[in-house]
């Protein structure tokens, strides 16, 4: 019934044909195609496969987020990437690049240089002599520590050293000065940097009661100012250094500068004499103005059982900051060689010949340092 009731445009009022079954005519089946909407329908069919692409392909979306996941992963710590995203070959390089800028070019002879010296330290490898000397430490701290000041605060220039002897053993004889015996260490790595040698001082014995200075001492080279010691050094070979003044030397005024003292009863002499090595002389000039001494008090240094109390122009007005030595300009020659092996044997059992041959080596010294001070234009340069 339905479709009975449906009549084409055009032919209503008109009768039909055959039977009375309806025959739609030309027009009607050139609107035949007006259902063509269907099409429209297709896009819509085709619509399906589309909502479910993202269903299908919703599985590999992670591999397409993997290089994004990748980048974020190295947060965690590996032997090959450490924490923070910065690859090892970075940090290595880093590292490398402080180490040289610290050490230089060769800092890795140097590193291995402190660890094997640390190896042999822990594990006992190394050499100490009936002194206590060490010459490892004394290379390695010592002389590393004394070498930047003798070469940039006191810029300390050194004169006649091929008058010390390469080898064998050698009396240096030198005047002593300057309130705090600062010398002894300047005329030790000079000595060093100069000759490749170390000088065994001969030091007094307030040194050695001191805890923590009487160590350094024994480490470095130093023994007590005695004859015996100073003879079994000489005739060992050794570079034996003594200064005769004293604390007399390294105490007197400023008004006195330079101006040597008594030398003693010449028992570096009779040393010298008794194993027949040259005595070497040594002026230094410059190590009388870094503490400047004005005063004293000898009360309180017989309290302390001290030699002096020394007072200067900024200590201890200044505190700690007084004890900064005064960077005045160093120089130190060594004068010729006084022979010794040219005397007969006995010879330092005889007082004149040793009074003698002191008063010779004083006088060479005050002469070297009044040579020295003219040639010197300024104190501090």
């Amino acid at each position: 019934m339905g479709d009975a009731e449906i009549i084409p445009i055009g032919t209503r009022g008109r009768p039909g044909r055959g039977s009375g079954s309806a025959q739609p005519s030309s027009a009607a089946r050139g609107l035949a195609p007006k259902p063509a909407p269907k099409p429209a329908t297709k896009p819509a069919t085709k619509k399906a496969p589309s909502r479910k692409a993202p269903a299908t392909k919703a599985a590999p979306t992670p591999a397409v987020d993997a290089p994004a996941e990748a980048e974020r992963a190295p947060v965690v710590a590996t032997d090959r990437e450490p924490a923070g995203g910065i690859p090892a070959s970075d940090w290595l390089a880093a590292l490398q690049g402080a180490a040289r800028e610290v050490f230089g070019e060769q800092w890795e002879p140097q590193l291995a240089r402190f660890l094997a010296f640390l190896r042999r330290r822990v594990t006992g490898a190394y050499e100490v002599d009936e002194y206590g000397f060490d010459p490892e430490v004394t290379e390695r701290f010592l002389m590393a520590t004394l070498r930047p000041i003798a070469e940039k605060w006191f810029r300390v220039e050194v004169r006649g050293a091929e008058n010390i002897p390469s080898e064998g053993g050698a009396l240096v004889v030198s005047n002593h000065s300057g309130t705090i015996p600062v010398d002894g260490l300047m005329t030790m790595v000079s000595i060093h940097d100069t000759t490749g040698r170390f000088l065994r001082p001969l030091g007094a014995d307030l040194v050695f009661r001191l805890p923590f200075v009487s160590t350094i001492a024994r480490r470095s080279g130093a023994t007590l100012a005695c004859t015996e010691d100073a003879e079994r050094m000489l005739r060992g070979g050794e570079l034996v250094g003594v200064w005769p003044e004293g604390f007399k030397g390294i105490g007197k005024p400023y008004a006195e500068r330079y101006k040597l003292q008594r030398f003693g009863r010449g028992g570096f002499v009779s040393a010298a004499l008794r194993t027949g090595v040259p005595i070497v002389p040594l002026s230094v000039v410059g190590a009388e103005e870094i503490y400047p001494l004005v005063g004293n008090v000898p009360s309180l240094a017989r309290l302390l059982g001290l030699p002096y109390i020394p007072i200067t122009p900024l200590f201890p007005l200044l505190g700690p900051l007084g004890l900064v030595p005064l960077p005045s300009k160093w120089l130190l020659e060594f004068g010729e060689p006084i022979r010794t092996d040219e005397f007969e044997p006995g010879a330092a059992d005889d007082p004149m010949l040793v009074f003698n041959v002191t008063d010779q080596v004083r006088e060479t010294i005050q002469q070297t340092l009044y040579t020295l001070l003219m040639q010197r234009q300024s104190v501090f340069r």
